[in-house]
């Protein structure tokens, strides 16, 4: 289950809104097949396993969610492995989709396959957060990403940051946004810095989805963003009161425009996460600014934190990593766990889980 756990996340990021399943063909101590779910969602891990294998009769099949029991663009997983002759499956964790909720067990144990459920559940768990996520509350998982000074500054008074990390946590970021679905920044980082929001250098087959927060689309018509929408999908979230002549050029480049509600000045960041949610996301990496970063955090739409800490001092004049969050008791505050410390370069890698 270990072995089908890793090759499910070589899927993280390539196969939204399918979750990253992995599977792992056993017979007499021997693996015959390896499978994960292919980019695009198809097809999924438990097929290509046993198309590696040729004959999997008898076998035993470990998979990190429960197999599919619908009929989709594909036939039914649960119905491929009892076709196959597959004599045991071991599932680390339930699928909570309703189409399945149990149904590929129930269809497995009916065709007299031995069934055992729970091995590895909370390391899978872990895994298919944002599918189950999404599954249950309609959006999706959210990593926010910040690198900071060691004094909790992006940029100097000027607004210079290049480049307050060094090259190591800047090459870990583009495999952070390879494991997600997509990158998502406020409209004031896509003025000021004109970012691609791409993973380079890592030779992925499948770009993430860039995503920018504006309220009235006041952002560069003649952005790499607007040149490349064709090429990789781009979703703007703005207000009601965008103008349509903004709303009409995106789309006309190729990007997909979300009207979202608006709270206290600000695109409402439920309803934003749950309309992405409708675009099929399921793991979203956000990389601030520090208005979309509070504004997330404040409303309890954070579910894991990843900090990049240089060893450089700004001073107060510095730009904060944060907006303003109005929090004046600690009680208030939102607060996270720490699960790992690491060095990267001269840098200080920190992730934090909600607690």
């Amino acid at each position: 289950m270990k072995l089908a756990l890793s090759l499910g996340r070589r899927g993280m990021g390539q196969c939204a809104p399918n979750p990253a399943v992995g599977c792992v063909l056993v017979r007499d101590g021997r693996i015959i097949g390896r499978g994960w779910t292919q980019p695009g969602g198809r097809p999924h891990a438990e097929v290509v396993a046993l198309a590696q294998a040729g004959d999997a009769k008898g076998t035993t099949a470990y998979v990190t969610l429960e197999p599919c029991a619908h009929h989709g663009k594909t036939p039914p997983c649960a119905q491929a492995l009892i076709d196959a002759g597959v004599s045991r499956v071991v599932v680390a964790l339930g699928d909570p989709d309703p189409r399945v909720d149990g149904g590929g067990i129930t269809m497995l144990r009916a065709a007299g396959i031995d069934v055992t459920i729970g091995v590895c559940e909370d390391e899978a768990r872990r895994d298919h957060a944002g599918f189950l996520l999404k599954t249950t509350e309609g959006r999706p998982w959210v990593t926010l990403k910040l690198s900071n000074s060691f004094d909790g500054r992006i940029a100097t008074a000027t607004g210079e940051s290049q480049w307050i990390t060094g090259p190591e946590a800047r090459r870990y970021v583009h495999a952070l946004r390879a494991r997600h679905d997509a990158v998502m920044v406020g409209g004031g980082t896509a003025r000021d810095d004109d970012p691609s929001l791409t993973v380079r250098g890592l030779g992925v087959s499948r770009q993430p989805t860039r995503i920018v927060l504006s309220r009235h689309l006041d952002l560069p018509q003649d952005s790499h963003l607007s040149r490349t929408a064709k090429d990789v999908p781009v979703i703007l979230c703005h207000g009601g009161k965008a103008p349509k002549t903004r709303i009409s050029h995106w789309q006309e480049s190729g990007a997909t425009c979300v009207e979202v509600g608006e709270t206290e000045g600000v695109l409402d960041p439920v309803q934003v996460l749950q309309a992405l949610g409708t675009q099929g996301l399921t793991r979203i990496f956000c990389e601030g600014g520090g208005g979309l970063a509070a504004s997330l955090l404040m409303a309890g739409q954070v579910d894991e934190l990843i900090g990049f800490t240089a060893g450089i001092a700004l001073g107060a004049e510095g730009r904060p990593s944060l907006a303003a969050m109005g929090i004046e008791r600690l009680g208030d505050a939102p607060r996270f766990k720490l699960v790992e410390t690491r060095n990267l370069g001269g840098d200080a890698l920190h992730r934090w889980a909600r607690s």
